[in-house]
């Protein structure tokens, strides 16, 4: 039985091959491609799940937020490398296919489902809870909960996080170049809000907020480095952009790399920020913790209202760029013929998949309007990580398998490196507890199922003529 593996060449090559002519069109440049990562990432994890991780480890959430960031740093090399070897749109998926054969692949773009598309989903709740602080800033009204939040937030539908993916998806049936343009504005402006949170915060600090430092213990920080995990997830989506991002080999993994960095300073600053402002017990389980810390800093509401507004935006921008990666990796997936054709046809007239975005869009948002934040959470984490482990080895294989493979940029200390890669992967998933892994494993058996009902028998490798008699790396 053959591995079915795709060579790194053949990848690259169907990538860029369409039959009709309308590919996708390279617009992206550093800036963009920084933008839309910084977009992808900074969202819900920090506005609204910070709340979350101060519970889990009080002061020492600093420590969480640098443990999850090494994880993300080490796996950041990882596609990094990859990334400017292999740049396609399917991510860790692509990657997948050309280093550990066709069923770890599936099963892995399988996983991404959970961190694209579930997360869109959790990322759409946390911004209806931030629309009703902003409108309770606003106006001194809210929208009523049953139309709010779903059935166990007390509610009957989340109208509004269905709003937001639909809108999401408008402005990228539109254009690649429009939603680049949006997402650098919404990042931008989401950095300016954090920094002028920290400004804030920083009058009212004081030491004695920090103490005990780690009164949870090293298992408290592992449970909230689990849970602050999800505060980076999306970094990863740099790499979906590959077939329309302007040189790269160059950009990529540059674009990784400081996106990574910008961000965990970003987030130390600010968990510092609230907890020495107010302490971790006025942080703690607070939906829209930021705006609070505010609130009681200047003791005006309309401190609380400016940094809704900036979570508002912010969060949106994470729906446009996270929903972006789901439909790159599903138009992959269905050119190898492992999903419905549907999902690659690219129009001719906007140059982006208005077919698969409109599907996602519409799938995500039914679960938006009736799922809770921590319904979601901790599953889209264990996927995420799950995937990013997959990468990792993915690197150390593809090394061994391709060494005259052109990378751009190479993996330091390798192969020390992608090796504490999994390493943490597999600790933080741990961490996530065994309920979730549970839910984890049925989600896999899933999957498996999909896989051996449709991938395997409709894949291009079994289907294609042009496949027809050549062996299978």
């Amino acid at each position: 039985m053959t591995s079915r593996i795709k060579s790194p060449s053949r990848l690259i090559a169907e990538s860029g091959a369409d039959l009709e002519g309308h590919g996708l069109r390279r617009t992206m440049g550093l800036f963009q491609l920084v933008s839309f990562g910084i977009g992808a990432i900074v969202g819900t994890g920090i506005f609204v799940g910070l709340s979350d991780s101060v519970s889990a480890a009080g002061p020492a959430v600093v420590i969480s937020f640098v443990l999850a960031a090494v994880t993300c740093v080490f796996t950041a090399f990882s596609f990094a490398e990859l990334g400017s070897a292999i740049p396609v749109s399917g991510s860790s998926y692509s990657f997948a296919y050309a280093s550990l054969g066709e069923r770890v692949a599936f099963l892995t773009g399988w996983c991404l489902l959970l961190e694209y598309g579930v997360s869109v989903s959790a990322v759409a709740v946390g911004w209806s809870q931030y629309l009703n602080e902003l409108l309770d800033s606003v106006i001194g009204w809210q929208l009523p909960a049953a139309l709010s939040a779903g059935p166990g937030d007390g509610g009957v539908v989340n109208l509004p996080a269905v709003i937001v993916i639909l809108l999401a998806a408008l402005l990228l049936v539109r254009g690649v170049r429009e939603s680049a343009r949006a997402t650098a504005a919404m990042a931008i402006l989401k950095i300016v809000i954090l920094v002028v949170f920290c400004a804030i915060g920083f009058t009212a600090y004081q030491n004695g907020h920090l103490s005990p430092f780690a009164g949870s213990g090293f298992s408290g920080i592992t449970a909230g480095a689990s849970l602050a995990f999800f505060s980076f997830i999306g970094f990863d989506a740099i790499t979906t952009a590959g077939e329309e991002v302007k040189n790269p080999r160059r950009n990529i993994p540059l674009a990784i790399l400081i996106c990574i960095g910008a961000v965990t300073v970003l987030y130390c600053a600010v968990a510092l920020a609230a907890i020495g402002a107010l302490g971790p017990d006025a942080v703690a389980d607070q939906p829209a913790a930021l705006s609070v810390v505010v609130d009681k800093v200047t003791d005006s509401t309309i401190g609380g209202g400016i940094i809704a507004f900036g979570a508002v935006v912010a969060i949106a921008s994470v729906v446009l760029a996270v929903m972006y990666g789901q439909t790159r990796i599903l138009m992959s997936m269905s050119r190898d013929g492992l999903v419905p054709r549907i999902f690659e046809h690219v129009s001719p007239k906007t140059r982006t998949p208005v077919a698969n975005t409109w599907i996602v869009a519409l799938v995500f948002a039914v679960l938006a309007a009736f799922a809770t934040l921590g319904m979601v959470v901790n599953l889209t984490t264990i996927g995420t990580l799950a995937t990013m482990a997959v990468v990792n080895i993915a690197v150390i294989t593809l090394r061994r398998r391709n060494p005259e493979l052109a990378r751009s940029f190479r993996v330091p200390l390798y192969p020390l490196s992608p090796i504490l890669g999994v390493a943490f992967c597999v600790y933080l998933m741990w961490g996530t507890g065994w309920v979730t892994w549970l839910e984890f494993a049925g989600f896999l058996v899933v999957g498996l199922l999909v896989y051996a009902g449709y991938g395997r028998r409709h894949s291009r490798l079994v289907t294609d003529p042009e496949y027809a008699g050549q062996p299978v790396d």
